[in-house]
């Protein structure tokens, strides 16, 4: 879909369209509330909290509507003798899984399974038999604090071929000769959604949403709430 289509379908939906009453929208508040509306959508489709309660890969819509948002990347790992850290990407948005290969001196890498585990049972999960790392079991658990990961070792195997599978953030747009409010620069191009026209129709329910509230307009704003869940 067009970032000149969306535009039009938000100041439709606000009463704003060929109007010069109070509350006019600019095009960078559309965006930034467009923008805005992707990440909500996102969160609260991932976690399960819609009218459905569906997460992701609860169903095929979820599937069909988050798949694209899902990427594999190989990450660098800094030895931290009992584990190994992978600092998250700048993009990153949810957490999915993370796979690996443990490797000694004496034999080939070898396919690691990694389970999560939580931070607050550390101390448990190194002292459990069926749970501490074992380079014998192909098996480990990984933890995650301060925008990082750790997979843990215990100092008996390195961590080599790492690769963390996880949801980014979805592509802001930006409308050419528009102000981005993220960035405070006016780009020269524009940069469409990369998500499905079915699912942008959600969105722009979803930025209404943002900018009926914004400008107190409690007739759109029920509607459109009430508009992104049915659809949901």
């Amino acid at each position: 879909m067009l970032n000149s289509t969306i535009l039009i379908k938000v100041k439709q939906r606000l009463n704003k369209l060929d109007s010069s009453d109070y509350d006019n929208i600019e095009a960078w508040q559309i965006v930034e509330a467009f923008n805005k509306g992707q990440v909500d959508w996102c969160r609260r489709n991932l976690h399960g909290l819609n009218v459905v309660r569906e997460g992701d890969e609860q169903s095929t819509r979820r599937v069909d509507d988050l798949e694209i948002l899902i990427t594999t990347s190989p990450v660098s790992t800094f030895n931290k003798q009992t584990y190994f850290e992978v600092q998250k990407p700048d993009n990153y948005l949810q957490f999915k899984r993370i796979s690996a290969q443990a490797a000694r001196d004496c034999c080939k890498p070898k396919n690691l399974v990694i389970f999560n585990g939580e931070e607050a049972n550390l101390d448990l999960l190194l002292r459990d038999k069926n749970k501490q790392p074992s380079y014998e079991w192909g098996e480990t658990f990984a933890t995650q604090e301060n925008g990082k990961i750790k997979i843990w070792t215990n100092g008996l195997f390195d961590i080599v071929n790492v690769k963390l599978t996880f949801y980014r953030q979805p592509i802001k747009i930006q409308i050419a000769g528009v102000l981005d409010p993220y960035t405070g620069i006016t780009p020269v191009v524009d940069t469409p959604s990369e998500l499905k026209d079915d699912l942008i129709e959600l969105l722009i329910d979803e930025a209404v949403k943002i900018l009926a509230g914004d400008i107190e307009s409690m007739n759109q704003l029920q509607r459109e709430a009430q508009a992104t869940e049915n659809n949901n």
